[in-house]
């Protein structure tokens, strides 16, 4: 059997360039370089490698785009654009989305959804993010949230209810979006992301906004309404490290705490031609 030869570096980065792929940023690569410095130097002390190639890199980490919420006209943009993805149809990117609209989830975390994190919880249909493992074709998946706070119920918006999405997405495997492939490196968002992102440069949408934007368009529409919502909701809801430690996952079974997460998931609300997308 033939031997199949990576093409050279310079040449994978012309191609890679072609293709539009997204590049990573300064910091994850600062963290790689990191990360094979520390191994490359113990190959060195025991004489394994001449030196390390990896150590005394200097990175410039000033140019970042800073990432932002939806405006209503992106939004619009987006939403009434034709999709023209092949990987997964446009049903699963169109459910997809209009979870993130209404949770400001991770994209991670809606792709991860199982069939069985569906729950009704005191009468009130939730999501539950949590870690778990799959097994499909003899293979082992392992997922879990970013952090521990990621650990968490969402009551799923009516708007999303109104919509069917139980009805249209639940089904007997494993996954809620059963639709979408996992890659090689078990990551079932990857060509989600990698299509979401040539969707959004066909529509020249500007470089600040990112599937993660729809995580600041909940933040910022929560924080912008007049209805006196403490942070500690916001931020059970969102998944960041709660600011009262003394009021974390424990109050999840709690009829009161789940009714004012419902309350709070219900505040999140866009104009009607955003809405009924």
């Amino acid at each position: 059997m033939a031997k199949v030869r990576s093409p050279p570096l310079r040449d994978a980065v012309r191609e890679a360039e072609k293709n539009g792929a997204e590049l990573v940023s300064g910091k994850t690569v600062k963290n790689h370089f990191s990360r094979m410095s520390a191994i490359w130097s113990e190959l060195v002390l025991r004489d394994l490698a001449p030196k390390n190639p990896w150590a005394n890199w200097s990175f410039d980490l000033t140019q970042k785009t800073n990432r932002r919420a939806w405006s209503e006209d992106e939004l619009r943009t987006l939403l009434t654009s034709k999709w023209l993805g092949r990987i997964f149809p446009e049903r699963s990117y169109r459910g997809i989305v209009r979870v993130a609209l209404y949770t400001g989830m991770h994209l991670g975390e809606i792709c991860n959804l199982r069939n069985e994190d569906i729950e009704v919880l005191n009468g009130i249909p939730c999501f539950h993010i949590r870690p778990h493992t799959v097994k499909i074709d003899g293979k082992i998946w392992e997922w879990s949230p970013k952090t521990s706070a990621g650990t968490r119920i969402m009551p799923i918006h009516s708007k999303l209810l109104e919509k069917g999405i139980l009805e249209e997405f639940r089904n007997s495997g494993p996954y809620f979006f059963s639709e979408l492939p996992i890659s090689n490196f078990g990551v079932r968002c990857a060509n989600f992301e990698l299509i979401f992102s040539k969707h959004k440069r066909r529509l020249n949408l500007p470089t600040q906004v990112i599937f993660h934007s729809f995580r600041h368009l909940v933040s910022t529409v929560l924080r912008n309404q007049d209805s006196h919502i403490r942070e500690l909701w916001i931020d059970s809801l969102l998944g960041h490290e709660a600011t009262h430690k003394n009021q974390g996952t424990t109050q999840y079974t709690s009829a009161i705490y789940l009714q004012n997460l419902q309350w709070v998931v219900e505040v999140i609300t866009y104009p009607d031609d955003i809405a009924n997308w």
